[in-house]
């Protein structure tokens, strides 16, 4: 199957969420090269016990797949609301 890519619904956005997830994954206790952002699904997986390699992963599970990328995305939206939450605090008030 091919690798589908990554579609931001932000045209130019994608730099910005990759330093964004490095932040995240880094805040989290991940070892994150900046430079590479997405490596940190190895981390992910190892931390978890799944098998996760690079190149073909044909033999993972849905659910395995799911695990790696739950906490990834969870860690991501968690820091947003966060963010969010932060920004509706420090607004002033009519």
């Amino acid at each position: 199957m091919a690798r589908r890519s990554r579609r931001y619904a932000v045209p130019g956005s994608a730099q910005g969420m990759q330093t964004f997830k490095a932040e995240v994954m880094r805040q989290e206790g991940f070892k994150v090269d900046p430079q590479h952002p997405d490596d940190v699904k190895y981390e992910v997986a190892k931390e978890l016990g799944i098998p996760l390699q690079a190149g073909n992963n044909g033999g993972l599970t849905t659910e395995s797949a799911g695990q790696i990328g739950g906490r990834i995305g969870g860690s991501m939206v968690r820091e947003m609301i966060r963010l969010a939450q932060e920004q509706l605090a420090n607004q002033p008030k009519e």
